[in-house]
């Protein structure tokens, strides 16, 4: 929706993952994408809760790609996994992505989007989406093999749902496309306020 978008405005999507750029072609967000060199996750979020975590590590990316474009709307997104207070991000390798995936099954979870947009030192959005995730108890055999197709690796969580981790996944409470990595709608609201707020600023 790109009616969303002030004229001429430029959407930086500062983050490398297929799945975010995919949503936000699919709803028809004009964007071009600048990973941001930073390095995940940052030690400073660890003391914070699930939501606190995925909101500021979004800011910290969207701040990373902001510095080197200051005229553009930069987007930045992080999601993670929560069993309770412990936050499940993405494994460093097969045996963290197989302690994830044990840690998950036969659970009820949350999967929390942290999303942040930036534009010039005034403005400054930042929400989260969350939605929760019940997964059927998953057999060693089953996490083996799960691992070993590698489907895991960039994933938080050590699964992607729109992928063939689905299997393992008996309920979804709120958004689809927050699991997968990007809550469009929370998106889509968070430009239209800020198209507001640039809108009364102008008036004034």
């Amino acid at each position: 929706m790109t009616e969303v978008l002030q004229q001429n405005e430029e959407l930086i999507l500062a983050s490398s993952s297929p799945r975010r750029r995919e949503l936000l072609e699919r709803a028809g967000i004009v964007h071009r994408v600048v990973p941001p060199a930073i390095e995940e996750p940052a030690q400073s979020v660890l003391h914070l809760p699930p939501a606190g975590q995925a909101e500021a590590l979004a800011y910290f990316k969207a701040s990373a790609v902001a510095k080197e474009h200051p005229r553009a709307l930069i987007l930045g997104a992080d999601t993670v996994v929560a069993v309770g207070q412990e936050v499940l991000g993405k494994p460093c390798d097969a045996d963290d992505a197989r302690r994830m995936l044990c840690t998950l099954s036969n659970t009820r979870h949350q999967v929390i989007t942290g999303i942040a947009l930036l534009k010039d030192a005034q403005t400054r959005l930042i929400c989260s989406a969350t939605t929760w995730v019940t997964m059927r108890p998953i057999a060693e055999a089953e996490v083996a093999d799960y691992v070993r197709s590698g489907e895991w690796e960039g994933k938080a969580g050590a699964y992607a749902i729109q992928e063939t981790a689905d299997r393992f996944v008996t309920a979804v409470e709120g958004a689809f496309d927050n699991v997968v990595g990007l809550p469009v709608e929370l998106l889509q609201n968070m430009l239209a306020e800020l198209r507001c707020h640039a809108s009364a600023h102008n008036i004034s």
